[in-house]
């Protein structure tokens, strides 16, 4: 069940981020950066900010009969000059227990059914370009570059855009 996250799921949400990243980001940052940047203390405060102050519209994928949280993600309206009338994906976060397990091609499918309730009929979504766990889910689901490429200046890591 997907549902829109509350201030209740700010640290769960955190803890997503936190462990999916390690996971995902393991060959691709250093682990110093993963343990310091990706910190529940640091992260904690991000996600209780997005939740309250609506910076993005944050879901989770809630299990219906645990009540535990398997994923959650950040949707809204592209902020790319070039894409004003897309749905963006702005991020996409599956605890690594759950992966391959359907979790993340559900949220998948409802952020595209949100954009187009809006009447958006493309797609956005950034990925790090050494990220093969989310490059090959995003073309696995109809995703492809369009070439355009930007510095996640965070870390300091090239991204590639997908578009459907």
């Amino acid at each position: 069940m997907i549902r829109e996250a509350t201030l209740n799921d700010a640290a769960r949400t955190a803890e997503i981020e936190v462990i999916s990243s390690r996971f995902a980001y393991k060959n691709i940052l250093s682990e110093d950066l993963l343990e310091e940047d990706l910190s529940l203390e640091k992260r904690i405060p991000v996600h209780s900010y997005w939740i309250s102050e609506k910076r993005f519209e944050v879901y989770v994928n809630e299990d219906p009969d645990t009540g535990l949280i398997k994923g959650m993600m950040g949707i809204g309206m592209c902020e790319d000059e070039d894409k004003k009338d897309a749905f963006e994906l702005h991020f996409i976060y599956v605890d690594p227990e759950y992966l391959r397990m359907g979790a993340g091609s559900e949220m998948l499918r409802f952020f595209e059914q949100k954009g187009r309730d809006r009447g958006c009929t493309q797609f956005v979504v950034w990925v790090l370009e050494e990220n093969d766990i989310g490059t090959g889910f995003y073309e696995k689901n109809d995703y492809r570059s369009d070439g355009k490429e930007k510095i996640f200046k965070r870390w300091n890591k090239r991204e590639i855009r997908y578009v459907k």
